[in-house]
């Protein structure tokens, strides 16, 4: 299904993103690329293959920023932000990261708050429009190919982001948020919940976790499960597809 335009803004605005997507292939986490196993090839994506996803889905972003904009730019997280701030032990200002910031818009809400705020954002014209709409600095780097400063934060952020790192990639990125917080910072994560699989949604890849094979990978990356709840608030849990889970990195590993 193409959605492009307004049914990007649509989709997006009604909070289910790429989960919704009709037709898409899809893989269990692990198992390697769509139509590999046809061809007895169950191993993971390799290093060419994760580049050539990201490149893909970075893409898309970069045709659709203005609509996807015009899709999120109302969208109500206050029941995330207070997620992360309300479990932060440093005074603040604190100094938040936000994980794939987009066009800014949950940047300028840390900063309105009085936090130092730093975006990451892998598409160049959302980092542009983050760093416009937010006056906050932004760093343009792919999820796959990170370098943040060690425990330099008291936050990280990743609303809506997290989803997009193929599963074989998924350890090595959560390792690095790990390092990037200071000891007992705290990572916020909203993704779509999902069956264990992961593929290509309507020209964006994106993995898809039931909620106990998500918390498993933060455990494994060495966080501590402080909370979780699904999303949209309120609602039947038919009706919330996105799973939130706030995490501790210890005083010590």
């Amino acid at each position: 299904m193409d959605t492009t335009g307004t049914d990007i803004a649509t989709a997006i605005a009604a909070g289910t993103g790429a989960v919704e997507a009709a037709g898409a292939a899809a893989v269990k986490p692990g198992r390697g690329m769509p139509g590999d196993e046809a061809h007895g090839r169950p191993e993971a994506p390799a290093a060419g293959a994760l580049r050539e996803i990201s490149a893909a889905t970075l893409a898309y972003y970069e045709r659709n920023a203005e609509a996807f904009w015009l899709g999120t730019r109302e969208h109500d997280v206050a029941q995330n932000v207070a997620a992360l701030l309300g479990h932060i032990e440093a005074p603040p200002p604190c100094a938040i990261l936000d994980f794939g910031c987009g066009p800014g818009r949950d940047l300028k809400t840390f900063s309105a708050l009085g936090h130092r705020a730093v975006g990451v954002e892998g598409a160049s014209r959302f980092a542009a429009m983050a760093r416009e709409y937010s006056g906050c600095p932004v760093w343009e780097q792919d999820f796959l190919a990170l370098d943040l400063p060690a425990a330099r934060f008291d936050g990280v952020f990743a609303n809506a982001a997290l989803f997009h790192v193929p599963a074989a990639a998924l350890p090595r990125v959560l390792a690095q948020l790990h390092a990037t917080l200071k000891p007992r910072g705290v990572l916020f994560s909203s993704n779509p919940r999902g069956d264990d699989e992961e593929g290509w949604q309507a020209g964006r890849y994106g993995a898809y976790y039931r909620p106990e094979t998500w918390c498993r990978h933060l455990v494994g990356a060495g966080f501590i499960e402080i909370e979780r709840f699904y999303r949209p608030a309120g609602l039947p849990r038919a009706q919330q597809p996105w799973f939130a889970s706030v995490w501790r990195k210890p005083a010590r590993d």
